[in-house]
Protein backbone atom coordinates (compact mmCIF):
# COMPACT_ATOMS: atom_id res chain seq x y z
CA UNK A 1 0.00 0.00 0.00
CA UNK A 2 1.30 3.42 -0.87
CA UNK A 3 1.51 6.38 1.45
CA UNK A 4 0.41 9.91 0.54
CA UNK A 5 0.42 13.16 2.48
CA UNK A 6 -2.54 15.30 3.41
CA UNK A 7 -2.70 19.08 3.08
CA UNK A 8 -0.64 19.53 6.29
CA UNK A 9 2.08 17.23 5.03
CA UNK A 10 1.25 14.41 7.48
CA UNK A 11 1.69 10.89 6.18
CA UNK A 12 -1.58 9.04 5.67
CA UNK A 13 -1.09 5.29 5.65
CA UNK A 14 -3.28 2.79 3.85
CA UNK A 15 -3.94 4.74 0.68
CA UNK A 16 -4.37 2.40 -2.26
CA UNK A 17 -2.53 2.45 -5.53
CA UNK A 18 -5.58 3.79 -7.35
CA UNK A 19 -5.98 6.72 -4.96
CA UNK A 20 -2.29 7.52 -5.29
CA UNK A 21 -2.51 7.48 -9.08
CA UNK A 22 -5.53 9.78 -8.98
CA UNK A 23 -3.63 12.26 -6.82
CA UNK A 24 -0.61 12.12 -9.13
CA UNK A 25 -2.81 12.64 -12.17
CA UNK A 26 -4.56 15.59 -10.54
CA UNK A 27 -1.28 17.27 -9.58
CA UNK A 28 0.03 16.70 -13.11
CA UNK A 29 -3.13 18.21 -14.61
CA UNK A 30 -2.84 21.31 -12.43
CA UNK A 31 0.82 21.69 -13.38
CA UNK A 32 0.06 21.34 -17.08
CA UNK A 33 -2.68 23.98 -16.88
CA UNK A 34 -0.37 26.40 -15.09
CA UNK A 35 2.29 25.84 -17.75
CA UNK A 36 -0.24 26.26 -20.58
CA UNK A 37 -1.68 29.43 -19.05
CA UNK A 38 1.79 30.92 -18.61
CA UNK A 39 2.79 30.11 -22.19
CA UNK A 40 -0.44 31.48 -23.62
CA UNK A 41 0.34 34.77 -21.94
CA UNK A 42 3.92 34.66 -23.22
CA UNK A 43 5.13 34.93 -19.63
CA UNK A 44 8.51 33.66 -18.52
CA UNK A 45 8.58 31.53 -15.39
CA UNK A 46 10.76 34.18 -13.76
CA UNK A 47 8.04 36.82 -14.33
CA UNK A 48 5.35 34.53 -12.95
CA UNK A 49 7.55 33.94 -9.91
CA UNK A 50 7.93 37.67 -9.32
CA UNK A 51 4.20 38.37 -9.76
CA UNK A 52 3.01 35.49 -7.60
CA UNK A 53 5.73 35.40 -4.96
CA UNK A 54 6.21 31.68 -5.60
CA UNK A 55 9.78 30.54 -6.23
CA UNK A 56 10.89 29.52 -9.72
CA UNK A 57 12.02 26.16 -8.33
CA UNK A 58 8.57 25.52 -6.88
CA UNK A 59 6.90 26.60 -10.13
CA UNK A 60 9.17 24.26 -12.13
CA UNK A 61 8.21 21.35 -9.89
CA UNK A 62 4.54 22.26 -10.21
CA UNK A 63 4.61 22.48 -14.01
CA UNK A 64 6.45 19.16 -14.22
CA UNK A 65 3.77 17.44 -12.16
CA UNK A 66 5.93 17.01 -9.07
CA UNK A 67 4.82 19.93 -6.94
CA UNK A 68 2.19 19.40 -4.24
CA UNK A 69 1.27 23.10 -4.15
CA UNK A 70 -0.94 24.52 -1.41
CA UNK A 71 -4.27 26.16 -2.17
CA UNK A 72 -2.97 29.53 -0.96
CA UNK A 73 0.03 29.44 -3.29
CA UNK A 74 -2.06 28.22 -6.20
CA UNK A 75 -4.44 31.10 -5.61
CA UNK A 76 -1.52 33.52 -5.91
CA UNK A 77 -0.36 31.82 -9.10
CA UNK A 78 -3.87 32.05 -10.60
CA UNK A 79 -4.08 35.75 -9.76
CA UNK A 80 -0.69 36.39 -11.31
CA UNK A 81 -1.88 34.67 -14.49
CA UNK A 82 -5.12 36.68 -14.37
CA UNK A 83 -7.07 33.40 -14.24
CA UNK A 84 -9.79 32.02 -12.01
CA UNK A 85 -8.38 29.37 -9.69
CA UNK A 86 -11.08 26.89 -10.68
CA UNK A 87 -9.73 26.97 -14.23
CA UNK A 88 -6.60 25.29 -12.93
CA UNK A 89 -8.26 22.58 -10.85
CA UNK A 90 -11.71 22.03 -12.44
CA UNK A 91 -12.62 18.90 -14.34
CA UNK A 92 -13.23 20.88 -17.53
CA UNK A 93 -10.29 22.33 -19.45
CA UNK A 94 -11.06 26.07 -19.75
CA UNK A 95 -9.31 26.37 -23.13
CA UNK A 96 -10.97 23.48 -24.92
CA UNK A 97 -14.26 22.89 -23.08
CA UNK A 98 -17.50 24.44 -24.31
CA UNK A 99 -18.89 24.04 -20.79
CA UNK A 100 -16.15 26.18 -19.27
CA UNK A 101 -16.50 28.82 -21.96
CA UNK A 102 -20.26 28.92 -21.54
CA UNK A 103 -19.80 29.32 -17.79
CA UNK A 104 -17.60 32.34 -18.35
CA UNK A 105 -20.03 33.87 -20.83
CA UNK A 106 -22.92 33.26 -18.43
CA UNK A 107 -21.10 35.12 -15.66
CA UNK A 108 -20.82 38.23 -17.85
CA UNK A 109 -24.35 38.03 -19.29
CA UNK A 110 -27.19 40.34 -18.35
CA UNK A 111 -30.04 39.13 -16.15
CA UNK A 112 -32.32 38.91 -19.20
CA UNK A 113 -29.77 36.86 -21.16
CA UNK A 114 -29.30 34.49 -18.22
CA UNK A 115 -33.04 33.99 -17.95
CA UNK A 116 -33.34 33.16 -21.65
CA UNK A 117 -30.46 30.68 -21.41
CA UNK A 118 -32.08 28.92 -18.43
CA UNK A 119 -35.41 28.72 -20.24
CA UNK A 120 -33.71 27.05 -23.21
CA UNK A 121 -31.58 24.64 -21.19
CA UNK A 122 -34.22 23.73 -18.65
CA UNK A 123 -37.70 24.80 -19.78
CA UNK A 124 -39.38 23.13 -16.80
CA UNK A 125 -37.34 25.08 -14.27
CA UNK A 126 -39.12 28.47 -14.55
CA UNK A 127 -42.50 26.83 -13.94
CA UNK A 128 -41.10 25.07 -10.89
CA UNK A 129 -39.69 28.32 -9.53
CA UNK A 130 -42.88 30.29 -10.08
CA UNK A 131 -45.11 27.71 -8.43
CA UNK A 132 -48.53 29.32 -7.84
CA UNK A 133 -47.27 32.87 -7.48
CA UNK A 134 -48.95 35.49 -9.67
CA UNK A 135 -47.77 39.07 -10.00
CA UNK A 136 -49.77 41.91 -11.56
CA UNK A 137 -47.63 44.55 -13.25
CA UNK A 138 -48.50 47.79 -15.00
CA UNK A 139 -48.80 51.51 -14.47
CA UNK A 140 -50.62 53.07 -11.57
CA UNK A 141 -54.36 53.07 -12.18
CA UNK A 142 -54.34 49.80 -14.11
CA UNK A 143 -56.40 48.12 -11.40
CA UNK A 144 -53.67 46.00 -9.82
CA UNK A 145 -54.87 46.43 -6.24
CA UNK A 146 -58.61 46.08 -6.92
CA UNK A 147 -58.36 43.22 -9.40
CA UNK A 148 -55.55 41.57 -7.45
CA UNK A 149 -57.69 41.41 -4.34
CA UNK A 150 -60.56 39.94 -6.36
CA UNK A 151 -58.28 37.38 -8.00
CA UNK A 152 -56.96 36.33 -4.62
CA UNK A 153 -60.53 35.73 -3.45
CA UNK A 154 -61.37 33.78 -6.60
CA UNK A 155 -58.30 31.56 -6.20
CA UNK A 156 -58.45 31.38 -2.39
CA UNK A 157 -54.85 32.59 -2.05
CA UNK A 158 -53.48 35.62 -0.17
CA UNK A 159 -53.29 38.98 -1.90
CA UNK A 160 -50.26 41.14 -1.12
CA UNK A 161 -49.26 44.65 -2.17
CA UNK A 162 -45.50 44.95 -2.32
CA UNK A 163 -45.53 48.56 -1.14
CA UNK A 164 -47.39 47.52 2.01
CA UNK A 165 -44.65 44.95 2.64
CA UNK A 166 -42.02 47.64 2.19
CA UNK A 167 -43.83 49.91 4.64
CA UNK A 168 -44.04 47.12 7.19
CA UNK A 169 -40.35 46.37 6.78
CA UNK A 170 -39.32 50.05 7.00
CA UNK A 171 -41.83 51.03 9.68
CA UNK A 172 -42.97 54.08 7.70
CA UNK A 173 -45.06 55.01 4.63
CA UNK A 174 -43.49 54.67 1.19
CA UNK A 175 -43.40 58.46 0.75
CA UNK A 176 -41.27 58.77 3.87
CA UNK A 177 -39.05 55.90 2.72
CA UNK A 178 -38.40 57.79 -0.50
CA UNK A 179 -37.75 61.04 1.34
CA UNK A 180 -35.40 59.44 3.85
CA UNK A 181 -33.56 56.81 1.81
CA UNK A 182 -34.06 58.06 -1.74
CA UNK A 183 -34.81 56.01 -4.83
CA UNK A 184 -31.85 53.70 -4.25
CA UNK A 185 -32.93 52.89 -0.71
CA UNK A 186 -36.50 52.26 -1.81
CA UNK A 187 -35.34 49.88 -4.57
CA UNK A 188 -33.20 47.97 -2.09
CA UNK A 189 -36.16 47.51 0.27
CA UNK A 190 -38.33 46.56 -2.70
CA UNK A 191 -35.97 43.74 -3.67
CA UNK A 192 -35.71 42.52 -0.07
CA UNK A 193 -39.50 42.47 0.31
CA UNK A 194 -39.85 40.58 -2.96
CA UNK A 195 -37.29 37.98 -1.88
CA UNK A 196 -39.06 37.56 1.45
CA UNK A 197 -42.38 36.84 -0.29
CA UNK A 198 -40.75 34.25 -2.55
CA UNK A 199 -39.13 32.59 0.47
CA UNK A 200 -42.36 32.38 2.46
CA UNK A 201 -45.17 31.97 -0.10
CA UNK A 202 -45.70 29.32 -2.77
CA UNK A 203 -49.18 30.61 -3.65
CA UNK A 204 -49.91 34.35 -3.67
CA UNK A 205 -51.28 37.17 -5.81
CA UNK A 206 -48.91 40.14 -5.71
CA UNK A 207 -49.35 43.71 -6.93
CA UNK A 208 -46.18 45.75 -7.52
CA UNK A 209 -45.41 49.38 -8.26
CA UNK A 210 -45.25 50.26 -11.93
CA UNK A 211 -41.61 51.34 -11.73
CA UNK A 212 -40.27 47.95 -10.68
CA UNK A 213 -39.49 47.23 -14.32
CA UNK A 214 -36.86 49.98 -14.27
CA UNK A 215 -34.61 47.74 -12.15
CA UNK A 216 -33.47 44.92 -14.50
CA UNK A 217 -32.08 42.67 -11.77
CA UNK A 218 -35.18 42.97 -9.59
CA UNK A 219 -37.57 42.56 -12.51
CA UNK A 220 -35.58 39.54 -13.70
CA UNK A 221 -35.93 38.00 -10.24
CA UNK A 222 -39.65 38.77 -10.36
CA UNK A 223 -40.24 37.10 -13.74
CA UNK A 224 -38.28 34.03 -12.68
CA UNK A 225 -40.31 33.53 -9.53
CA UNK A 226 -43.80 34.73 -10.50
CA UNK A 227 -46.27 34.19 -13.30
CA UNK A 228 -46.66 37.78 -14.51
CA UNK A 229 -49.78 39.49 -15.86
CA UNK A 230 -49.65 42.93 -17.42
CA UNK A 231 -52.79 44.92 -16.67
CA UNK A 232 -52.93 47.27 -19.61
CA UNK A 233 -55.03 50.39 -20.15
CA UNK A 234 -55.10 53.57 -22.19
CA UNK A 235 -53.27 56.56 -20.63
CA UNK A 236 -56.57 58.42 -20.20
CA UNK A 237 -57.96 55.47 -18.23
CA UNK A 238 -54.90 55.38 -15.98
CA UNK A 239 -55.25 59.08 -15.19
CA UNK A 240 -59.02 58.94 -14.66
CA UNK A 241 -58.82 56.01 -12.26
CA UNK A 242 -56.09 57.63 -10.18
CA UNK A 243 -58.15 60.82 -9.89
CA UNK A 244 -61.27 58.83 -9.01
CA UNK A 245 -59.31 57.38 -6.11
CA UNK A 246 -59.05 60.96 -4.79
CA UNK A 247 -55.42 61.49 -5.76
CA UNK A 248 -55.02 64.80 -7.61
CA UNK A 249 -51.21 64.76 -7.47
CA UNK A 250 -50.70 63.55 -11.05
CA UNK A 251 -52.34 66.73 -12.40
CA UNK A 252 -51.51 69.22 -9.65
CA UNK A 253 -49.47 72.08 -11.06
CA UNK A 254 -48.37 70.00 -14.04
CA UNK A 255 -50.12 70.83 -17.33
CA UNK A 256 -47.96 68.25 -19.12
CA UNK A 257 -48.96 65.41 -16.80
CA UNK A 258 -50.82 63.48 -19.50
CA UNK A 259 -47.96 63.89 -21.95
CA UNK A 260 -45.51 62.58 -19.35
CA UNK A 261 -47.79 59.65 -18.52
CA UNK A 262 -47.96 58.68 -22.21
CA UNK A 263 -44.18 58.90 -22.43
CA UNK A 264 -43.72 56.65 -19.41
CA UNK A 265 -46.18 54.11 -20.75
CA UNK A 266 -44.49 54.09 -24.16
CA UNK A 267 -41.03 53.64 -22.65
CA UNK A 268 -42.15 50.74 -20.48
CA UNK A 269 -44.38 48.91 -22.95
CA UNK A 270 -41.57 46.70 -24.25
CA UNK A 271 -40.67 45.58 -20.72
CA UNK A 272 -44.28 45.14 -19.58
CA UNK A 273 -44.84 43.01 -22.68
CA UNK A 274 -42.41 40.42 -21.27
CA UNK A 275 -45.24 39.32 -18.97
CA UNK A 276 -46.62 35.85 -19.61
CA UNK A 277 -50.03 37.23 -20.42
CA UNK A 278 -51.77 40.59 -20.84
CA UNK A 279 -55.23 41.74 -19.79
CA UNK A 280 -56.46 44.98 -21.35
CA UNK A 281 -58.84 46.75 -18.97
CA UNK A 282 -59.57 49.72 -21.27
CA UNK A 283 -63.31 50.28 -21.70
CA UNK A 284 -64.13 47.27 -19.52
CA UNK A 285 -66.27 47.27 -16.40
CA UNK A 286 -64.75 46.03 -13.17
CA UNK A 287 -66.65 42.76 -13.39
CA UNK A 288 -65.63 42.26 -17.02
CA UNK A 289 -62.01 42.85 -16.14
CA UNK A 290 -62.32 40.45 -13.24
CA UNK A 291 -63.57 37.73 -15.58
CA UNK A 292 -60.88 38.55 -18.17
CA UNK A 293 -58.17 38.23 -15.54
CA UNK A 294 -59.56 34.98 -14.21
CA UNK A 295 -59.59 33.50 -17.73
CA UNK A 296 -56.03 34.66 -18.42
CA UNK A 297 -54.74 33.09 -15.21
CA UNK A 298 -56.71 29.90 -15.85
CA UNK A 299 -55.02 29.63 -19.26
CA UNK A 300 -51.62 29.56 -17.53
CA UNK A 301 -52.59 26.18 -16.09
CA UNK A 302 -51.14 26.71 -12.63
CA UNK A 303 -54.32 26.22 -10.58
Amino acid sequence: MNEITNFRGDVVAGAGDEASREVDAFVAMVGERVRAARQRRGMARRVLSELSGVSQRYLAQLENGGGNISIALLYRVANALDHRIEWLVGEEDPWSSDTAQLSQLYRSATAEQRQRVMQILNPARPAQLRRQRICLIGLRGAGKSTLGRMLGEDLSVPFVELNREIEEQAGMPVDEVMALYGQEGYRRLERQALERIVATSDAVVLAVAGGIVSEPETFGFLTRNFHTVWLKAMPEEHMRRVREQGDERPMAGNPKAMEELKSILTSREVVYARAETTVDTSGRTLEQSRQDLAKAVSALGIF
